[in-house]
């Protein structure tokens, strides 16, 4: 009987835990083979070397911060507001072992200063995120001026928290970021 391979995601989801913890530089085959408990070996049987695990990376990051959670977003219908509800919630809920970890999409940002082609993918990608709050903010507020301030509001608020370690006043970060939201859909 042949031996388990480790399937192709696994390499790509350490990729991006390591990605998250330590930049691209600390994306490294043995490092990934050992916090697998395999031999590096197997990585070749699925990528012909560490660039192809980085592209691969970058695929599975934009896939699901994009079309994969917009569509479970839209999966339940509703209205705007229920929509961008469960859109926070996705986002607020998400492990720090997750693709859509901020994490993970800070880590994605800081390597994007460094590599055009990341930065590229990164414009996309925001801009993608940016057009389906757009059209999600469209349907509740008939200002484009409005729309495009909550729009830029929410992704602040899901890239810039992560950096602010301002005490509340007594409240947890969550609370305030539940007051935020809230505030937003107004």
């Amino acid at each position: 009987m042949a031996g388990l391979r480790t399937p192709p995601r696994k390499w790509v989801e350490e990729g991006l835990r390591a990605l998250a913890q330590g930049g691209p530089e600390a994306v490294r085959i043995e490092v990934l083979a050992q916090a697998l408990g395999v031999s590096k070996g197997g990585f070749y049987g699925h990528f012909p070397n560490r660039e192809a695990l980085l592209t691969e990376m970058l695929d599975l990051w934009e896939r699901e911060v994009t079309d994969a959670i917009i569509d479970q977003v839209d999966s339940d219908g509703g209205d705007g507001r229920s929509r961008l509800r469960r859109l926070f919630t996705l986002v607020a809920e998400a492990g720090t072992d997750s693709v859509l970890s901020a994490t993970t999409d800070l880590a994605v940002r800081d390597w994007a200063r460094r590599d055009d082609a990341v930065a590229r993918r990164l414009r996309r990608v925001d801009n993608q995120r940016m057009d389906y709050l757009r059209s999600v903010y469209a349907s509740f507020c008939p200002d484009p001026e409005d729309v495009e301030v909550r729009c830029m509001v929410t992704f602040s608020l899901h890239i810039g928290t992560h950096y602010i370690t301002a005490e509340h006043g007594g409240r947890s970060r969550a609370e305030v970021a539940a007051l935020c939201w809230e505030w937003l859909l107004r």
